[in-house]
């Protein structure tokens, strides 16, 4: 395990075959962080060989001889650099540019000629992301080697090999929060937005148990899971660019196909979690099928799979009505909430199209419900 201690000065490589260009961001940087230029390519990757410490690194795309994505590819190549950030220095800005970068790996692009506020911003922002990354994996390998000792006494005692499941419930708080506060920094209109999605799911999973469809997938111990998953739906937008993701008004249509892959990068880090533990997790395959479906419609008009009817997983249905209520009702620098009463008429209108009929029905029956809850987690006071 690494240890890491973040109030360490913290370690960012530069690779770029122009002079003037490490010289200025070495000039921006150096205050703040030990930077290490290198202008050729195989120097630099001989000293990354070397196992030197690195929390970000920055790379030119076009350099001769390896250019940037070759680079990044093997960086990415080499587990211990799995969750240091990688941000191209480029002009090369076009979208099927970033989707080739994001594609090998890269975490953000910063557009030449660099604006210093601009590109310290960013380095700062990814340093923290990256740091804060390899806490929870150094944090989950303490764990896996906590579980492995236990197992062994276990064992020994020729006892059933299983943690007690109030252990097992404590490492699944632990990774939901770990997880959904790390999606809370990478944006900042979120604010009680997993909170409140996470008490709607319980409440209309509670009211359609009642229905002989949903009966036998929700039992109590299905919703308790349930509420437990939601906070992780958009996990996978830690992955998505901060000027793509910040974007104080609409995307464009390439904009928006990138932030649509946030459902695949979430499924993805969830399913890896899974694979970390080594044997199923019921609570962490709820929050993949959220994750990854929350976005499909009943209709099949959905992303990222096209999904239609009971294709679509319950959660992820479930879901899809809370979320979008959240959405309709709250504050974003791009637009005004909505009231409760526009709200529902909108899942209204979705009805059998974007929605599960039942579902939306039964949304319905209990909507003063939703209305309570966004009254008392309103960031902005509670809707009209």
């Amino acid at each position: 395990m690494n240890h890491l201690m973040v109030s360490d000065k913290a370690d960012v490589l530069m690779l770029d075959d122009q002079p003037e260009n490490l010289h200025l961001l070495t000039n921006l940087l150096g205050g703040d962080f030990r930077v290490h230029p290198f202008s050729d390519a195989s120097k630099f990757m001989a000293y990354v060989e070397q196992g030197k410490q690195a929390d970000l690194i920055l790379l030119d795309v076009v350099m001769p001889g390896r250019d940037g994505y070759e680079v990044c590819a093997w960086l990415r190549g080499r587990r211990e650099l799995e969750h240091v950030p990688i941000i191209f220095l480029t002009s090369l800005t076009s979208a099927e540019d970033e989707r080739k970068g994001l594609g090998l790996g890269a975490n953000d692009y910063i557009g030449k000629p660099f604006s210093p506020p601009i590109v310290l911003t960013r380095v700062r922002h990814h340093v923290s992301l990256g740091r804060t990354l390899r806490i929870i994996a150094d944090q989950n390998d303490h764990l896996d080697e906590k579980v492995r000792e236990r197992t062994v006494e276990l064992e020994r005692a020729n006892t059933a090999l299983r943690l007690k499941s109030e252990e097992i419930e404590k490492v699944q708080d632990a990774t939901i929060i770990a997880f959904s506060s790390l999606a809370e920094t990478r944006d900042n209109e979120t604010g009680l937005h997993l909170r409140r999605t996470q008490n709607y799911v319980r409440e209309l999973a509670g009211e359609l148990k009642r229905h002989p469809r949903f009966a036998a997938e929700l039992d109590d111990t299905a919703i308790q899971l349930l509420y437990k998953s939601a906070p992780l739906h958009d996990i996978g937008k830690v992955a998505i660019p901060d000027h793509i993701l910040l974007k104080p008004g609409k995307l464009t249509p390439e904009e928006f196909d990138i932030m649509k892959t946030h459902a695949a990068a979430g499924r993805d880090a969830i399913a890896a979690a899974e694979n970390g533990m080594g044997e199923g997790s019921s609570f962490l395959s709820a929050a993949r099928d959220i994750a990854y479906g929350h976005h499909e419609k009943w209709d099949g008009s959905g992303y990222p799979q096209g999904l239609a009817g009971e294709a679509i997983p319950l959660f992820a249905r479930i879901m899809a009505v809370a979320d979008v209520y959240d959405a309709l009702i709250s504050n974003r620098v791009y637009k005004a909430g909505m009231p409760h009463a526009k709200a529902a008429g909108i899942i209204t209108e979705g009805r059998g199209s974007h929605f599960d009929p039942d579902i939306c029905d039964h949304f319905l029956l209990i909507q003063q419900r939703f209305a309570s809850i966004a009254a008392e987690l309103n960031d902005a006071g509670p809707p009209a």
